[in-house]
């Protein structure tokens, strides 16, 4: 029986993100937005990740506006976003109103499909998140942070997808965030999945170590029910496989996607253009279009490569980034081998980059480390070595949930907030951003009121007369 098989795109979110940084201004998009809604895509991921973050960090656009204005332009296609479970949007974990309350307006403004994972494939975190998504009428679907090593066994993950499905998930995902999972790999989980779960299973890869095409291929005949890819001009490299190859290695098979090529070809020759744009501008760096092998060596993530790399120019110690490199491991293998995904990869790789230039391993223990063996984002997948636990007070070890130990706080957000609301999503923009949050609120309100950002009252969140 043939098996459509189903295409994520992923151009606008984690295309762009894993290319230029997630700078891609919602004008750069707008072009193609009609013709991507008439293609005949399972899905278009087109928010979360880092694009909240960049929307008001860098690109003076509200980000509750843009999910509106891609709803509206695309009316005939679900629209996916990223989700960091109990983090939401952010880098430390929320009260499960704050949680509640950020799907529900994500839903509310037009999402129809919502990817939730933990960065230490701790199932408690996510719980809140699936529980809202379903509640609010989207599609569940959460994903497990792929990653090789001792504890990632075959019956680690049946058991974690079991899981999964037993607290509600609508569909599942591999999320293999580094371009780690080789072909025979995905081809045997995807069967081991296919033989133990019920749902629908869908695979996420990045082109980084090179093999993520094959990987892809192999998947599909293991009978996977969707995979991502991303618009020619913005894949490949630290991006998704491109679309149209992966449209045109199925069409005519059992497992045709049935996407429309010509129009696929139109989107393309549009993304082209910003492409150009892009790389004459910098912003799509050649580092990121290569293939780096070292993926595979040292098992990190493209994105956690280039941030090795800017923390040590800024100690003058490039000639350091081998050591670091191999220190990465050891330190991922001592804080109890979590998947490298935010903000697992940033707390490994802050630490050994300390580890290398202070010369005695463990000297300074970052406060993330130290919340990582705290028990504060959860339980990694294997014990933490005795030598670091021991330089944290036992009785501050928590074994709960974390977001247990958190108070609501909604209502306090709300009252911080201030006169600087001017709708009821930027509540949850402030809870997820702060500061830079509170900037941006600045700068929309001046240029509303055309006056000087730096005239703006911060500290009684006012405006003048």
């Amino acid at each position: 029986m043939a098996k459509k098989l189903k295409i994520m795109e992923t151009a606008i979110r984690d295309g762009q993100q894993s290319l230029i940084a997630t700078r891609m201004p919602f004008s750069d998009m707008e072009p193609a937005l009609a013709l991507m809604d008439s293609v005949g895509y399972d899905a278009i991921e087109c928010w979360g990740g880092a694009t909240f973050d960049s929307c008001i960090r860098f690109l003076d656009e509200d980000p509750w506006e843009r999910l509106r204005k891609l709803r509206e332009a695309m009316p005939n296609t679900r629209l996916q976003m990223l989700l960091r479970g109990q983090n939401i949007l952010g880098y430390r974990h929320y009260s499960d109103d704050v949680v509640d309350y950020f799907v529900k307006k994500s839903v509310d403004n037009g999402i129809d499909i919502i990817r939730i994972f933990d960065a230490l494939n701790d199932v408690r975190n996510v719980r809140t998140a699936v529980k809202a998504t379903k509640a609010y009428g989207a599609h569940a679907q959460v994903a497990m942070s792929y990653t090789i090593g001792e504890p990632y066994t075959p019956e680690y993950w049946k058991e974690l997808a079991l899981r999964i499905q037993d607290i509600g998930a609508d569909s599942i995902c591999i999320k293999d965030m580094a371009g780690l999972m080789l072909p025979n790999a995905a081809a045997e989980m995807i069967s081991m999945l296919k033989e133990n779960i019920e749902i629908p299973v869908h695979l996420h890869t990045h082109c980084t170590s090179g093999v993520a095409p094959i990987t892809y291929y192999t998947a599909v005949l293991a009978g996977v029910d969707g995979i991502d890819t991303a618009i020619s001009p913005f894949s490949g490299g630290t991006s998704q496989p491109s679309t149209e190859v992966m449209v045109e290695t199925f069409r005519g098979t059992e497992h045709d996607t049935g996407l429309d090529m010509s129009r696929l070809e139109k989107i393309a020759a549009h993304f082209q253009t910003i492409r150009e744009k892009d790389i004459k501008s910098g912003l799509m760096a050649t580092k990121v279009l290569g293939t780096d092998i070292k993926t595979l060596i040292y098992q990190v993530p493209g994105g956690m490569l280039s941030n090795l790399i800017s923390q040590l120019r800024e100690q003058n110690a490039e000639d350091r980034y081998m050591d670091v490199l191999q220190e990465v491991p050891r330190v991922r293998n001592d804080l109890g081998m979590p998947p490298l995904v935010t903000p697992s990869s940033q707390i490994v790789g802050t630490q050994a980059v300390l580890n290398v230039l202070l010369g005695e391993r463990y000297q300074i223990l970052t406060k993330e480390a130290r919340d990582l063996l705290l028990g504060k984002y959860g339980s990694t997948p294997m014990p933490m070595v005795e030598e670091l636990l021991a330089k944290v007070d036992p009785e501050e070890i928590i074994t709960c949930r974390p977001a247990d130990l958190l108070e609501p706080e909604l209502a306090k957000l709300e009252e911080e907030v201030g006169d600087y609301k001017e709708q009821e999503e930027d509540v949850l923009t402030y809870a997820l951003f702060g500061q830079v949050a509170m900037d941006y609120f600045r700068r929309r309100a001046a240029l509303r009121n055309k006056v000087d950002p730096d005239a703006m009252d911060m500290k009684n969140k006012s405006y003048p007369a």
